[in-house]
This record gives C-alpha cells, sequence and structure tokens, in this order.
C-alpha cells in the first residue's frame, strides 16, 4: 500500500517543512529572547502602573471594615494584578512583619504618603522565607516580586503583577520579532534552497559525465519524489544509449574485421594477372583497403572511454612524443613547465597528440609542441607549412575526409587520426582546434579541463 502523497519526500512538502521550521525557529528564537533578556526587558515595577493602583486599592479597603477587606480584595483582582488580604494573625502577616526593611526610595515614599498606610514593603517572595524553608503557595503569593502594604491594624494587603509587559515600547517590540524574522527566514530558506538544488546539481553533473564518458556508472536515487523519478528516467536513458553504443561498436568492428577475409582471397588472386599494371593498381585498392580497415578497426577499439582516468606528469608525456621522435632523427621542439600533473587517460591523450605531431611531421616542416595552463591545460601542436583551406578547418575532423592537395593518399592516412583526436579530447571534456598561422603553417590547440571526471 503506497503511503499518502503528503507523507511522502516531495518538492511541496519540503517547502511545508521549510515554512514550519522558519515559523518554529522564530517562535524559539522570540521564546529565548524572553528567557534571556527579560530581566533588563520587563518594565521596573516602579515605573509601572501598579503603584497607583495600589495607593488607590489600599485607601479604598483600609477605608472598609474589616469583614469586607477580603471581598474587596477579591473584586480588586484583575487579569494582570494579584490582590490578598491577610490578617494579622496569619503567617504571611508574621513573615512580612519578620522581613528586613529597606530603603524602597521615592517610588516606597510615595506609595507610603498616597495609601495613608504604615508602611510600604517592596520585595522578592525568597526574601521573607524563615530558616531557609520556601514558604507555602497556600500562604505567600506565588508571583514574584511583589508590593505589600501594611495597614495601621498591623494587617498586610499584598500586590502582584502576574503579566509585566516589556520596558520597550510595542513599535521596538515589533523590531526584535521582526529582527529575528529576518534572521530565521534567510536561514532556513538557504538551507531548503540547498536542498532542492543538490539533486538538480548532482543531476547535471551527471549528465556532463555521461557526455565525457559513456561507462560512468547510474546515479544514485535520492532527493524530493519528483528528482527520483526523473534521475530514474535519465539512467534508464543512460542504460539504452550505452546498450546501444555497444551495438553499434560491435557491429562496425565485426564488418571492418570480417572484410579482412575477403579482400585476402582478391590479393591472393591478384597473384595471377599477368598485366603487371593491373595487378599493381589492384594491390595498391587492395593495400588501400586494409588500411582504412586497420583504421576503422583501431577507431572502434574505443580506447578513450576504456582506459581509467589516473594522475600523471603531462609534461613527461609530451616529452615522451618528443624522445620518439628524435630517436627517429626528426626534431620536435618542445617550450613548457618541467612538471605539470594532470588527472586524465595518458595513452588516449598521448595518442590524441602524437596524431597531430605525426601530421606535422608528415606534411609540413619545424613541428613544435607547446603547454600551457591559462587556467586550463592548453596544448599547441604547430608547423611551418602551406596549411589547409579555411572552408576545411572544421570539415577535416568528419570520419574519413581529406584534403586532396596536402593530404595526398600516397602518403598515407585513412581520414581517422583527426576524428580520433577530437573523440579523445572531447572524452576528457575539452576541445580542439585548428587555424592557420598568419605567419604560415597550420596550429592544433587541445583545451582541457584540469580536472577530468572518474
Amino acid at each position: 500500500m503506497r503511503p499518502p502523497t503528503w507523507l511522502q519526500d516531495t518538492i511541496a512538502r519540503r517547502f511545508a517543512v521549510a515554512v514550519i521550521s522558519t515559523v518554529a525557529f522564530t517562535l524559539v528564537l522570540i521564546a529565548a529572547f524572553i528567557a534571556i533578556a527579560g530581566v533588563w526587558g520587563r518594565e521596573p515595577i516602579d515605573t509601572s502602573a501598579l503603584p497607583k493602583e495600589a495607593a488607590d486599592m489600599a485607601r479604598i479597603i483600609q477605608a472598609a471594615p474589616v469583614e469586607s477587606r477580603p471581598a474587596l480584595a477579591t473584586a480588586a483582582m484583575s487579569d494582570t494584578i494579584r490582590v490578598a488580604w491577610y490578617p494579622t494573625s496569619t503567617p504571611v502577616s508574621a513573615l512580612l512583619d519578620a522581613m528586613p526593611r529597606r530603603d524602597g526610595g521615592e517610588f516606597v515614599k510615595r506609595v507610603l504618603a498616597s495609601s495613608h498606610a504604615r508602611s510600604v514593603t517592596l520585595g522578592r517572595t525568597s526574601e521573607i522565607t524563615p530558616g531557609g524553608q520556601k514558604p507555602s503557595i497556600a500562604t505567600l503569593p506565588s508571583i514574584d516580586p511583589f508590593l505589600a502594604v501594611q495597614f495601621g491594624d498591623r494587617s498586610w494587603l499584598v500586590f502582584t503583577a502576574l503579566h509585566r509587559v516589556w520596558g520597550l515600547s510595542e513599535p521596538e517590540r515589533w523590531a526584535i520579532w521582526l529582527f529575528f524574522l529576518a534572521v530565521s527566514i534567510p536561514l532556513h530558506s538557504v538551507r531548503a534552497a540547498h536542498r532542492l538544488a543538490s539533486p538538480v546539481k548532482q543531476l547535471a553533473a551527471a549528465a556532463r559525465l555521461f557526455g565525457t564518458n559513456p561507462g560512468a556508472p547510474p546515479l544514485e536515487e535520492k532527493g524530493p519524489l519528483e528528482f527520483r523519478q526523473v534521475i530514474r528516467t535519465f539512467n534508464e536513458m543512460q542504460a539504452q544509449i550505452r546498450k546501444l553504443v555497444a551495438y553499434r561498436t560491435t557491429m562496425l568492428a565485426a564488418i571492418s574485421h570480417d572484410l579482412r577475409a575477403p579482400l585476402t582471397r582478391i590479393r591472393l588472386r591478384g597473384e595471377f594477372i599477368e598485366d603487371e599494371e593491373q595487378q599493381s593498381r589492384l594491390f595498391r585498392d587492395v593495400d588501400e583497403m586494409q588500411a582504412m580497415i586497420a583504421g576503422a578497426l583501431a577507431f572502434f577499439k574505443d580506447d578513450a572511454t576504456a582506459e581509467v582516468v589516473t594522475m600523471f606528469d603531462l609534461t613527461g608525456m609530451l616529452r615522451t612524443i618528443v624522445n620518439d621522435y628524435a630517436d627517429q632523427g626528426v626534431t620536435v621542439t618542445y617550450r613548457g613547465p618541467e612538471r605539470a600533473i594532470f588527472q586524465g587517460r595518458p595513452f588516449a591523450l598521448k595518442r590524441a597528440v602524437a596524431n597531430l605531431v605525426e601530421n606535422a611531421v608528415r606534411y609540413a616542416e619545424h613541428p613544435e609542441l607547446t603547454l600551457d595552463f591559462v587556467p586550463e591545460a592548453l596544448i599547441k601542436v604547430s608547423d611551418k607549412g602551406s596549411g589547409i583551406p579555411e572552408e576545411a578547418l572544421e570539415q577535416v575532423f568528419t570520419p574519413y575526409y581529406r584534403v586532396d592537395k596536402s593530404r595526398s593518399r600516397k602518403t598515407g592516412g585513412v581520414g581517422l587520426g583527426l576524428t580520433a583526436v577530437q573523440s579523445i579530447v572531447q572524452g576528457h571534456g575539452g576541445t580542439v582546434r585548428l587555424r592557420n598561422r598568419s605567419s604560415g603553417g597550420l596550429e592544433a590547440s587541445i583545451s582541457l579541463p584540469v580536472s577530468v571526471p572518474a
């Protein structure tokens, strides 16, 4: 049985939780402020309305008969003030009589003069606790502090403020509440936005990773219900694409492999041709087809995605290419840092750069290899030659495309070298571009991000 939608982790539920948590956190902040700052935030009792009300009530109750005083005290109580009259014989009167007197200042003198009482005491319940014993709630006011007025017959009228507002004006109190709300909303909004944006970032990163590495693992299904459904669909699509690419690669590789057998038979039958010119043409066509098949098989191996990503010295890899050509008597100049740690697929990158250097050696002069970080890794292979037509700068990356004027079939190559270079570079999340140099020659630049996803 599926749980109700509002119980599932959905985007709507996360928004609701964010709003509720914001309100709750604001209330907690306000409660904490009241509890911690209430000592100075509350209105002092001597500046409140209690002294004037106490003086007026004391005059009325003192003038009334003794038997009427309890009823008058009860009638004088309100939602904010508690009033209680204690005769002389009660324990509370005894405790108030025993409480040490102190100078209450102008406030006590003003109440004493207005109420015509014998004495006025302002204190706390803890000050009238005899022998350290806590007085009973039934015999003492439970609210602290209190104001006690003693009549001429030594009875006591005790006033306590049940609810005391802050010693701040209403606009100031609203400003404090709004401040707490302004603090709470950004905190929870940022947290809620982060929780909602995290699955989106994860999905975007997975899409980028799949674009550079078709063998990337499926994305973990987490986040709100809607995002989990999108991620599940993305994983299914990724699996289907991977299956189709694998099927296409296997099929093309099988076709290229199977073509070798009939080509071998054609070559054997060509040995029986008596016309040497026709025989030479036939063998040349067979060799060309075999070279094309060999190039196709190498391309379809897909080395760029099968190799594991690792950390390696990019400078060392480039110097290896330079040294390989030096062993063949070909000078390739290198300019760049002495050491550059890079994360990627070293053998695939070496194959891509080597293809570019081979083109520069075969079709031009003075090949030069440079490496810069700006801040991406930028590898340039330049030469001094005739270059290629401007309209062919993009077309040369098309499989089996050749610029006939400068890339003759007699010099080798089947038109898959630059296609393989582009595939490898794009597999690292980079780009490859060609341009004709103003001083003559061609420049191929490979731009690679410093960090490549595994």
